[in-house]
């Protein structure tokens, strides 16, 4: 069976099909409840033919308008409340349907469904998402990223909820409440949306200094993403898995995109919110539409109870990672997002994940942080959705059959038959029967010590790995860092807060201290104390992976979206040669113009622009190619948009093909004299064109070139 085919076999049994003994109807129906509204007859919610939904029910045509018009009535209350509590945090986010594949069984570590054999599909729902900002904010915020996956088993729904850092501000559920209170924005005034450049966030954080680590990686590129399908995911906190033989060990999930971990810089990320705050739900949407579908590899770190109390550092502490030298990973299965979601609100907007939701096979740890989230998501659904059936809606529905003695309730809408609402019973010949040893059953771990509040000695040490994730860092990423610090703390009005939060980074790394400080117009402050004088030595000083360029991808440059600019004039030739190799590596290749619309080529030809420079700016995009023909150059030179459309592409480090006299337009953006020495800019006759074509290929899939001068040309 292949996987598209057992994959929809799955979305049958998931969302098709007439209701089976024993099975939940919710389920087993969801096909009566699906709307397809081509060849209907337009009715009320009760089924009713309505003959007239244009003007409202009156005495007479300048009448009043009457009560008894139940069709308005209906109508206009369903409108009053069709908005629901938004979530309060990942209130903005994109969602879409997949499965999962194992490479391989995994019974000797867990005997959790997904990873029962080789092969094996299990249908998913991903949610990706913004953390601080409203739904009404915007994609491309500096924030961390939701990475939320619901796996539909055969053994009942598992949320592996996580974001895409692998690590967390704070060590206690205790503290979670102050954490949001503090990056929301500020209540008397409700700003910032959908930022952490105030004074209350870095109050919080400079007087937690357990959050530094987490600080590093919301400073990094990491933050701002290039799109969700660019961007790796954790599962966060350490998990056990627990296999038929009730052997547990301890697992940490990890995420890895097929197309690479890409991310933006700041420039372009200020830019592409004004233009189109939906860039990232947008990018997932037309990649998975145009049957690019993204891919993610999951890779376990699996490691002993042992080999964790060996560690310097404690697994239970969701600020700290586990470095890949220390445990590698191992690939188990690979995750494929093919189908968008019918219905936003219906799916992306009610689906409702929780940390509490695993199977059989899958297990809590310890972790404090962890203990405070199997609560918290369960009690806001129950708000957010409007009573305790929120798993009856159809994206939360399990395809295992769901059979208990829970009943009522708002919302309810399985239709239980017979009496029997309670367990032990006999009416019902017992059923249903308890599962015993073959259901969940939580893994036996001893415990033997008095009721306390506080914490593990190691959890005291809280800048080590701070320091082994900046010093894991190209120098590039390094600078990226130091300018986000900069530019964060230039936001907060009280000058004792940057203070102390410079004092923190002291800790992490004198360089990057002094940068910041130097930005800010300070001196370098006095290293803040450290909550343990005497830590463990870390086992790892430097990791490669911690590096967004470890992992190039392996698509190349499918889906890249390349501006070819376009005038009257052009040189139609060169650029159809390019199109026919970019399209056929599977870049979206878009024509782009002083306006949409035809022009003509130089042999009378026609090009149709499908975006303008107005419309759609250079930032919008993954690489350029200005054209050949002399008179399209001179008529897009004439045009205000034209430098600063090569100007963004340049600042953004990106590939940029100049054919022929195209060149000279370089020259007027001001960047002729990085012409020859830049790798990511490269040249060629109009009549060489397909020559140079794999070329560009190659410096598209580098995704950008920032050995280039971030500096915008000045010309």
């Amino acid at each position: 069976m292949t996987a598209s085919t057992a994959t929809e076999e799955s979305a049958t049994a998931k969302t098709g099909g007439a209701a089976r003994p024993g099975t939940n109807p919710t389920v087993a129906s969801l096909e009566r409840v699906r709307v397809d509204a081509s060849d209907r007859t337009l009715t009320t919610n009760q089924g009713v033919p309505i003959g007239d939904n244009q003007n409202t029910l009156k005495a007479g045509l300048r009448g009043p308008s009457l009560l008894e018009d139940f069709i308005l009535r209906e109508k206009v209350t369903h409108f009053d409340h069709e908005r629901i509590p938004e979530r309060i945090v990942h209130a903005r986010g994109s969602g879409a349907h997949g499965y999962f594949e194992a490479y391989d069984a995994l019974t000797q570590y867990t005997r959790a469904a997904p990873f029962a054999e080789k092969g094996k599909i299990t249908p998913v729902f991903v949610r990706f998402s913004t953390v601080a900002g409203e739904r009404g904010s915007k994609d491309t915020a500096r924030d961390v990223r939701g990475f939320a996956v619901k796996f539909y088993t055969d053994e009942g729904n598992w949320d592996l909820v996580g974001n895409n850092m692998p690590v967390f501000f704070i060590q206690d559920a205790m503290k979670f409440p102050d954490l949001v209170h503090a990056v929301k924005p500020e209540p008397h005034h409700a700003m910032p949306q959908a930022a952490s450049a105030h004074d209350t966030f870095w109050d919080f954080v400079s007087l937690m200094p357990e959050s530094t680590h987490m600080l590093m990686w919301l400073m990094s590129d990491r933050a701002i993403p290039r799109s969700f399908r660019m961007m790796q995911g954790f599962g966060v906190h350490t998990f056990r898995l627990v296999n038929a033989q009730d052997e547990s060990v301890f697992c940490k999930f990890h995420w890895k995109p097929l197309q690479g971990t890409h991310s933006l810089v700041w420039d372009e990320a200020v830019k592409i919110s004004g233009a189109d705050p939906d860039f990232h739900r947008r990018d997932l949407w037309e990649a998975i539409e145009s049957g690019e579908f993204p891919e993610w590899e999951l890779g376990l770190q699996i490691f002993t109870e042992e080999q964790a109390e060996g560690f310097s550092f404690d697994v239970l502490d969701s600020t700290k990672i586990v470095p890949e030298e220390l445990v590698p990973l191992l690939p188990v299965g690979r995750l494929v997002l093919n189908r968008n979601p019918d219905n936003f609100f219906a799916e992306t907007e009610q689906v409702a994940f929780c940390a509490a939701h695993i199977i059989p096979g899958i297990d809590f740890s310890n972790d404090p942080l962890l203990a405070g989230r199997i609560h918290s998501y369960v009690d806001t659904q129950i708000t957010r959705l409007g009573g305790p059936n929120f798993h009856e809606i159809p994206i939360n529905s399990p395809i295992a059959p769901v059979q208990n003695n829970q009943r009522d309730g708002m919302h309810r809408q399985a239709l239980h038959r017979g009496r029997v609402s309670y367990e032990p019973n006999s009416l019902a010949g017992g059923c249903p029967f308890q599962a015993g040893t073959g259901g969940f059953v939580s893994f036996p771990a001893a415990v033997a010590e008095d009721k306390v509040r506080g914490k593990p000695e190691k959890f005291a040490e809280h800048y080590a790995q701070a320091t082994l994730f900046f010093e894991s860092q190209t120098a590039v990423e390094k600078a990226h860092i130091a300018a986000a610090f900069r530019f964060e703390l230039s936001k907060v009005g009280v000058p004792a807060i940057r203070e102390r939060m410079v004092s923190s980074l002291v800790n992490v790394s004198q360089e990057l201290a002094a940068q910041v400080a130097a930005g800010l117009g300070m001196a370098v402050p006095a290293a803040m104390p450290r909550a343990i004088a005497d830590p463990q030595s870390p086992e790892v000083t430097v990791s490669p992976a911690l590096s967004l360029m470890a992992r190039p991808g392996e698509c190349g440059i499918r889906t890249r979206q390349i501006a070819v600019l376009v005038a009257d004039g052009v040189h139609h030739v060169s650029l159809l040669a390019l199109y026919n190799t970019l399209t056929a590596a599977g870049a979206v290749v878009h024509f782009v113009g002083p306006r949409v619309g035809m022009f003509a080529g130089a042999s009378g030809e026609k090009i149709e622009a499908d975006k303008s420079m107005e419309n759609a700016p250079g930032f919008l995009f993954d690489a350029l190619v200005v054209p050949d023909g002399r008179e399209a150059v001179q008529a897009l030179a004439g045009n205000g948009h034209t430098m600063e459309f090569i100007k963004d592409m340049f600042r953004h480090c990106k590939a940029i093909l100049a054919l022929g006299a195209g060149r000279e337009l370089l020259e007027m953006a001001g960047i002729g004299p990085m012409m020859d020495k830049d790798e990511g800019i490269l040249l060629a006759d109009g009549a060489d064109a397909a020559q140079i074509a794999q070329a560009f290929v190659n410096a598209v899939a580098a995704h950008r070139h920032p050995a280039r001068d971030s500096d915008p040309p000045t010309k």
